[in-house]
């Protein structure tokens, strides 16, 4: 967490915690990306809001990989080596169930922060 668009604060690493693993295979959903282009994508397509360190990605990638939710396999380009990601049939119904797990929290969360009885 370090820099976001003027008005936008970053997001507290406690909050994204739980919900990292499926924030990762969403953006893997569209295409495979290599790890900076998942940072890149998750800070993107959270409005500047998510700007995670390396020490944080990497190792959840890791772990996803062992889970069998993503494929990662090396290439070279430009003479460096780097890993791509690729989300798994496994990967994509863990996603499925990461969202509608997601829309029922975020449900609950919103009636009772809402300020409505």
């Amino acid at each position: 967490m370090v820099r976001a668009p003027v008005g936008l604060l970053p997001m507290d690493a406690d909050a994204v915690r739980g919900h990292l693993d499926g924030m990762l295979l969403a953006v893997l959903e569209d295409e495979p990306l290599h790890g900076y282009g998942i940072i890149e994508a998750l800070h993107r397509r959270s409005g500047g809001a998510l700007d995670l360190p390396t020490g944080t990605v990497y190792p959840a990638l890791r772990r996803l990989e062992r889970g069998r939710w993503i494929d990662g396999s090396w290439s070279t380009v430009g003479g460096r080596k780097r890993r791509t990601y690729t989300l798994t049939r496994a990967g994509q119904r863990e996603l499925a169930r990461r969202r509608s797990e997601w829309i029922r929290f975020s449900g609950v969360v919103g009636s009772v922060l809402g300020g409505t009885a």
